[in-house]
């Protein structure tokens, strides 16, 4: 009763047609620990937006100061324009979807998810017609009379994206909530979530460890590292044009290479790696000591007696059969290793066999070159 006298008396922020999320300044600090570290954001209202890092991170401390289950150490969230500084969680037009899906095992379907409007005052009629119209959205119409436990993992995470949904919040957080189920489902449901995205346009925030589940659903990502966004934009931007070898390493596989840039103009650069010089574009003027990111499948494995541009002999050291592609590892004059993916179609096994002398060819706009520190930004 309580709760229900509550939210007559105070209003939810954020309507179900907005969504734009702004973070500011937005810090969380435990005793001695950051766990955000003054992180800025813009998401979109309607955008599918990720939230990609290893545990410990920051990520889902990021959600939770969003859905206001932790207060700010600094800095501010604001909800279409509006601060949620001192609106508590069950006042934010904001729903959360965990891991966990903690359906009532109780009730059946239908009731679980109607069951937040019943704090809404929404009419019993009402409520059941906008929960069945939630669970023909999520494809499990037929479902209502079941209990939670009559069902597979996969229909529990609807389950659970239906009663969250019903509630029409402007923004839905998802907190790794595919991280339960096995891989195949994961797969499929990756496909599925995406599309119900688009369908109903709520604005989405996911969370994830996994890079396959941020690069196939989202808009844009937010890589974060100790607390702090290293880099943000949209999936191929971020996986072809890491900004840093930490994005480079954990968002795929990346070959690294120490390289040295030898002269630069802003558009295009020379390196030099071992006795060998290559050709790269680039956007900064400068010269001197750099990494160099490729992408083993950006990477070719021709014939040893290959010559011409970015071609760098090397032997084979060892190749992983993986099915679609092998894993041809080609070990370099200079003592270094790159990986390159070849496609499995019908390649001859034996002309990548271990010892085989080889060239790699590395495309000139495959190589991601991170500029040597106190260059110039290209303008």
């Amino acid at each position: 009763m309580e709760m229900a006298a509550a939210a007559a008396e105070s209003p939810v922020v954020g309507g179900h047609e907005g969504g734009e999320v702004r973070l500011e300044a937005l810090e969380k600090r435990f005793e001695d620990v950051v766990a955000v570290d003054s992180i800025d954001l813009e998401i979109a209202a309607g955008e599918f937006f990720s939230l990609l890092g290893p545990s410990g991170c920051g990520k889902t401390t990021t959600l939770r100061l969003i859905a206001g289950f932790e207060r700010p150490t600094g800095g501010d969230v604001r909800l279409d324009g509006v601060s949620l500084a001192a609106v508590p969680p069950d006042r934010r037009n904001v729903n959360t979807v965990f891991q966990s899906y903690a359906l009532f095992p109780h009730l059946n379907v239908l009731d679980n998810v109607a069951f937040g409007m019943r704090y809404q005052k929404v009419k019993r009629s009402e409520r059941e017609r906008r929960a069945q119209e939630a669970l023909e959205l999520v494809e499990l119409g037929d479902y209502g009379k079941r209990r939670p436990h009559q069902l597979s993992g996969g229909q529990q995470q609807r389950v659970a994206l239906a009663r969250a949904l019903v509630l029409r919040p402007s923004v839905l957080l998802l907190d790794e909530p595919l991280g339960a189920l096995d891989a195949k489902i994961r797969r499929a449901l990756r496909v599925e979530l995406k599309a119900l995205q688009e369908e109903v346009g709520t604005t989405f925030i996911f969370v994830t460890h996994d890079q396959e589940e941020a690069l196939s659903m989202s808009d844009r990502i937010a890589v974060m590292h100790e607390g702090r966004v290293d880099q943000v934009g949209t999936p191929r931007e971020i996986y072809e044009g890491p900004a840093t070898l930490f994005v480079a390493d954990f968002l795929g596989v990346a070959n690294v290479m120490d390289v040295e840039v030898v002269t630069s103009d802003g558009t295009g650069c020379r390196l030099r790696v071992g006795e060998r010089e290559l050709r790269a574009e680039c956007d900064f003027v400068g010269t001197g000591a750099a990494a160099a990111v490729v992408r083993p499948e950006r990477l070719r494995v021709a014939p040893h007696d290959e010559t011409g541009d970015n071609v760098i002999p090397g032997m084979i050291d060892r190749t992983i059969y993986v099915g679609s592609n092998l894993q041809v590892m080609v070990r370099l004059a200079n003592g270094g290793v790159l990986q390159a993916s070849v496609p499995n179609d019908g390649v001859d096994l034996e002309s990548h066999a271990q010892g085989a002398p080889v060239s790699v060819h590395v495309p000139p706009d495959a190589l991601r070159i991170l500029a040597p520190s106190g260059v110039t930004p290209a303008t």
